[in-house]
């Protein structure tokens, strides 16, 4: 994706939340982002909140297990936003 976040990516989050996130306000989170956050279960667990803030869209404690889990057992690829956002917009 490269410093530009595609604009069919944020309207389908704006779309699927039925929030307005900003580009900046996204860039700004992933700028915190490192590799070794999708890695390390508590930065990725403080990650899923940050972004649950950000959209003010509830995520259950079920629902973050879930994602940790789907996280690990994909190989994600932690430099990879855009495959990280597909598979949250699946859940």
């Amino acid at each position: 994706m490269g410093n530009n976040i595609s604009k069919d990516a944020l309207n389908a989050i704006n779309k699927k939340t039925g929030k307005t996130i900003t580009e900046g306000a996204v860039k700004k989170l992933a700028s915190t982002v490192k590799p070794t956050t999708i890695q390390n279960e508590a930065q990725l667990r403080q990650l899923i909140k940050q972004v649950s803030a950000m959209a003010k869209v509830p995520v259950s404690e079920d629902t973050v297990q879930d994602i940790v889990s789907a996280v690990k057992k994909s190989g994600l690829n932690p430099n990879s936003m855009e495959s990280l956002m597909k598979m949250m917009m699946k859940k």
